[in-house]
């Protein structure tokens, strides 16, 4: 039998200034994409500040990991949503973007003026094996996690082939989810596709703030009136400020196509950020023109030294979209709206998920089995990440494309992040440090 949990230890209510605080932290420390980012806030919030219960987080990263979008954001979102009702849910998912936002403008900026230079560019150097890496690092943890049966790696190679044959992201989507479903309908064997913190993490036996049984607040329950009241205003919103942009600058103009494809890839992004790259940085580089191929690597090396969720690399492709083009007649001007324009339509159907869906989540703490289109779709991604991770290293190893010899120093720096990174399990930031300082030895020494 379970200990009941000791409601003499529960922690004192936590204030808004409180949490404010916590959120702003959250952000300027959440390094390690999302997987470290939900053990970060599992530590934080579940065993050493014991806000929320064990069994309400986990029914929160359930719910989040059903949803396009980024799953670590969503939940920083859910649980300020919990704690605090509409205001608690912006502050908390704002202030988990605020950070990395502001960072990556400075760094794009600073990439505009300086990644030209023989330094710079040694510098890109080095961060281009880790970026091959860290794709297919992420490739591999899916696969591990996921591909526990022959159809699943059917799956992800067919995702493959279609990928190379040109089959749009969301046709992969959509086909490889209705095979799980029909999969789900007739076998029940799935395993789970993530599993529970282990038992020495958990905090059963403490009481939290927002515990299993603690009384729902007026903010929780679930009404169809509250819910299409907060569908309508995250529907207006996004109306509002597309429509804006639309009526001032044109349909054809650069931030209303900015608008319109972020918003897209937002509702398409389901299995994390590594999920929309590939579909970001083929309308980016191929159908717009925003970027090259080479400076999205750029890019994610960027947005893998940042705080925050991965996907702010968004942020970096609107900046330097905005900036190419000089939008609003200034190149640093222009950047620095583009970027803000791409994050908010990247992040405000996030918001919208959480403050609609929450209080049906919560007043009905049920979860739908929807794990056999999960595994699905995961497997499909797997296949996708594959060819990005091709893509990059193509352009890493062949800069000068395929006629000409490859670089053979990138390909040996590219095997070595790759097996620090899966076969070692060195930290992110310290493969990416040992790729810069390489990057820039080589320089000196050449």
């Amino acid at each position: 039998m379970t200990k009941a949990p000791d409601t003499a230890s529960r922690p004192a209510p936590v204030s808004f200034v409180q949490a404010l605080k916590f959120w702003l932290w959250l952000g300027c420390v959440s390094f390690g994409g999302p997987a470290g980012q939900i053990a970060l806030m599992h530590e934080e919030l579940v065993v050493r500040r014991r806000w929320i219960s064990e069994k309400r987080y986990l029914h929160a990263l359930h719910y989040c990991m059903l949803l396009p979008g980024p799953e670590a954001q969503q939940l920083a979102t859910y649980t300020g949503w919990l704690m605090h009702g509409t205001r608690g849910g912006i502050a908390a998912g704002a202030l988990f973007v605020l950070p990395s936002l502001v960072l990556l403008i400075v760094l794009s900026w600073a990439y505009t003026v300086w990644g030209q230079h023989p330094w710079g560019q040694a510098l890109l150097w080095g961060l281009k094996p880790a970026v091959t890496a860290l794709v297919l690092q992420a490739a591999h943890r899916m696969a591990k996690r996921t591909l526990k049966d022959r159809w699943l790696w059917l799956l992800a190679a067919l995702s493959l082939l279609g990928t190379l044959w040109g089959a749009p992201f969301p046709v992969i989507i959509v086909g490889a989810a209705a095979m799980g479903f029909y999969r789900a309908r007739h076998r029940h064997d799935q395993p789970p596709l993530t599993p529970p913190p282990s038992a020495d993490t958990a905090s059963t036996h403490s009481a939290a703030w927002l515990d299993d049984h603690s009384e729902q607040g007026q903010h929780t329950h679930h009404s169809p009136k509250r819910l299409w009241r907060a569908l309508g205003m995250g529907l207006g919103l996004w109306a509002l400020s597309w429509g804006l942009i639309a009526w001032l600058f044109g349909m054809g103009h650069t931030l209303t196509q900015m608008g319109g494809f972020f918003t897209q890839s937002a509702l398409l992004t389901f299995g994390g950020a590594y999920a929309v790259l590939p579909f970001v940085t083929q309308a980016a580089v191929v159908q717009y023109g925003w970027l090259t191929a080479a400076q999205m690597m750029d890019g994610l090396a960027l947005g893998e030294t940042t705080p925050g969720p991965l996907i702010m690399v968004v942020a970096f492709v609107g900046f330097l979209g905005g900036h190419s083009q000089a939008l609003l007649g200034h190149p640093v001007l222009g950047g620095v709206v583009a970027a803000c324009v791409v994050t908010w339509f990247t992040f405000l159907p996030s918001f919208v998920f959480i403050l609609a869906g929450g209080p049906l989540v919560e007043s009905t703490r049920h979860m739908p089995s929807l794990t056999g289109p999960l595994q699905a779709i995961t497997a499909a991604v797997i296949g996708v990440i594959l060819h990005l991770a091709g893509v990059f290293a193509h352009h890493t190893w062949w800069p000068g494309g395929w006629q000409t010899w490859p670089d053979l120093s990138a390909m040996a720096l590219t095997v070595i992040a790759i097996w620090a990174l899966v076969w070692k399990g060195t930290g992110v930031v310290r493969v990416l440090s040992l790729c810069v300082v390489l990057g820039l030895l080589r320089h000196a020494l050449l």
